[in-house]
């Protein structure tokens, strides 16, 4: 019974997560190319190593820049699916910690990501679609304004300049307007 018991709690996380068991030919190839790593967490991939970044942070609209340095140790995680980057700082003299997970959906056709840090107890959700053009990710999504407890929009766009340079920039909205509230510019250093 212990077996049966300790089989039931191992799979339960696994047949949650998947509401619908595949019962054709047709569902299972669905369900196997969702689980797939494909070309888009390939070049994903290509950010996995240790940068520097210069940032440049705007407490609000017309404020002084405030500058800072950090650094950013990305790796993928889940046999591929996934880019996990832990970032260090100092804000304002306080040291900063924060994780991004960032995922492309197969299902969906789009980027996920997911943010959370030690300047707050919120997790932050985007999802993106890709720009040629600009050779970005584009991410919109919500974060908790920490004052009024509500989600407030927010933009992020993620540059691949060349394969040592990014440049992510973050806006958010202040008084029913969208401003850009912090710049990093990530360097590869390994």
């Amino acid at each position: 019974m212990k077996k049966i018991s300790l089989l039931l709690l191992i799979a339960a996380p696994c047949l949650l997560t998947h509401p619908t068991l595949a019962q054709s030919q047709e569902e299972m190839k669905a369900m196997m190319d969702y689980a797939a790593p494909g070309n888009i967490h390939k070049m994903m991939a290509k950010s996995v190593g240790t940068w520097s970044g210069d940032i440049s942070m705007w407490m609000q609209p017309g404020a002084p820049v405030m500058h800072a340095t950090g650094v950013s140790q990305n790796d993928t995680i889940l046999g591929g699916r996934y880019l996990q980057a832990k970032n260090s700082s100092n804000f304002m003299g306080m040291p900063f910690e924060g994780i991004s997970v960032t995922g492309y959906d197969n299902a969906k056709k789009t980027f996920v990501n997911s943010w959370i840090d030690n300047m707050g107890t919120g997790m932050m959700f985007l999802e993106g679609k890709w720009d040629a053009q600009s050779n970005s990710i584009i991410f919109t999504g919500n974060m908790v304004d920490p004052v009024s407890g509500k989600d407030i929009p927010v933009r992020e766009v993620l540059k691949f300049v060349d394969d040592n340079t990014q440049i992510m920039e973050m806006y958010a909205m202040s008084g029913g307007k969208e401003f850009k509230n912090m710049e990093i510019k990530y360097t590869r250093t390994k």
